[in-house]
């Protein structure tokens, strides 16, 4: 099976039980079964039908294997490069039942983590040049975020905490019911362990201000304006890593890089990506 740079291989079993599991039900691809000998072979490929960045050819070839595991899966364009229109992205040769019953689930995978590889470039390639990268956040299809960070990494971004429990994130709520930033951050020093990071939402300088006293590693600047996130990095001198987050889009993205900030977040790279077109077609 391809390289996927990392990602567990019980991972990808874990979502394709499920998906198999949802797809073929008691009774299996009945309409495939009907009409195709059991032992037919055929040759197809997957043709990009629109420009964009490709991601997730690991988990569409696991998808083909799983009902040919002798299937001959050869990739052309490879998770993290740029595809044309009408660009083949993979050659497939193998049983024509495992084609035609595995064609959707491979292609839904591929298409939606392409489309967020292929936003998440778009937001690299507009803040190129200055200090600041793109990140994702935990607004991930449930089940789905090993994949989706997965996918953000490929498109040029970086990942966010995969979850709660690899990072400490202090928001207003956590704030609100602590009494403050500053016994917020010192509960969360004591219950936390020493290797793990810290990082304290704010929406006003003041704030700002505040939990640069205490010992955290990053702060996550809320909706702030260009002039507020220019005086924020200016207040933090390089001490902590600054986020910005908060409504960012392809128009926004480079002026807050230019502000200084080092990360970019947005939660629509994984929410609100739009698939990219790929199809399967057989060729004779």
């Amino acid at each position: 099976m391809t390289d996927m740079t990392g990602f567990p291989d019980h991972l990808i079993s874990a979502v394709l039980d499920a998906a198999f599991a949802e797809d073929l039900g008691l009774a299996g691809d009945i309409t495939t079964n009907a009409i195709i000998p059991a032992d037919c072979a055929s040759r197809a490929v997957i043709a990009a039908r629109a420009p964009g960045r490709i991601a997730g050819l690991p988990i569409a070839e696991a998808a083909f294997r799983r009902l040919d595991p002798a299937l001959e899966f050869n990739i052309a364009i490879p998770d993290g490069a740029d595809a044309e229109a009408g660009a083949t992205v993979a050659e497939i040769s193998g049983n024509t039942r495992a084609m035609l019953t595995a064609e959707r689930i491979a292609l839904n995978f591929l298409s939606h983590l392409s489309g967020i590889a292929t936003d998440t470039r778009a937001f690299a390639q507009a803040i190129e040049g200055t200090s600041a990268r793109i990140c994702c956040t935990r607004k991930t299809t449930p089940g789905l975020r090993g994949l989706e960070k997965y996918a953000v990494r490929m498109g040029g971004g970086v990942n966010h905490r995969f979850g709660l429990f690899d990072a400490v994130l202090i928001k207003d709520n956590h704030v609100a019911a602590a009494g403050g930033i500053g016994p917020a951050i010192e509960l969360a020093r004591r219950g936390a362990g020493h290797l793990v990071k810290i990082e304290v939402e704010v929406d006003r300088l003041e704030q700002l201000e505040e939990a640069l006293r205490f010992n955290i590693d990053a702060a996550l600047l809320d909706n702030m304006s260009l002039d507020e996130l220019r005086k924020a990095v200016k207040m933090a001198s390089g001490r902590v890593i600054l986020e910005a987050s908060g409504g960012m889009t392809l128009d926004t993205a480079r002026p807050i890089a230019e502000t200084g900030v080092d990360l970019i977040s947005s939660g629509a790279l994984t929410h609100s990506s739009h698939a990219l077109d790929l199809g399967l077609d057989f060729v004779s």
